[in-house]
């Protein structure tokens, strides 16, 4: 089933088909900047692929497919605002799932190391 904000970014028209059309571009042209300053200190370098991707993110946001992605932010957002909110035991109860969970992998990846470093020093014959 479509939903209107479907339907509206589906029949974007011509001027939303020329907005996309001048946004592609934008980013290419920020990453071609990227290479064009090549011997331009870094951050002068990410600048131009920055200003690519935000001018052509400018000019989506004014397109049709631009509204239709805000229309899903804010019935996301609402839902969000109305989802519940954990107690403090359940809070505690998967703080420590997932300190048990890091803890094991922890010991899973260090008894990993340590095997493929003993493989590695019989296999080269260095070390002790």
């Amino acid at each position: 089933m479509t939903t209107s904000v479907d339907t509206k970014a589906q029949d974007g028209g011509a001027a939303d088909t020329v907005k996309l059309a001048v946004a592609i571009p934008l980013v290419i042209a920020g990453v071609a900047g990227y290479y064009v300053l090549g011997n331009q200190p870094a951050w002068l370098r990410w600048l131009a692929v920055a200003a690519g991707i935000v001018l052509a993110a400018v000019v989506m946001a004014f397109s049709k497919y631009g509204t239709a992605v805000k229309q899903i932010h804010g019935r996301f957002a609402r839902g969000a605002a109305q989802d519940r909110v954990a107690d403090r035991q359940e809070t505690g109860m998967t703080t420590l799932v997932v300190f048990v969970f890091l803890l094991r992998r922890q010991v899973f990846l260090l008894g990993l190391d340590l095997a493929l470093a003993w493989a590695t020093r019989a296999l080269t014959g260095q070390g002790g």
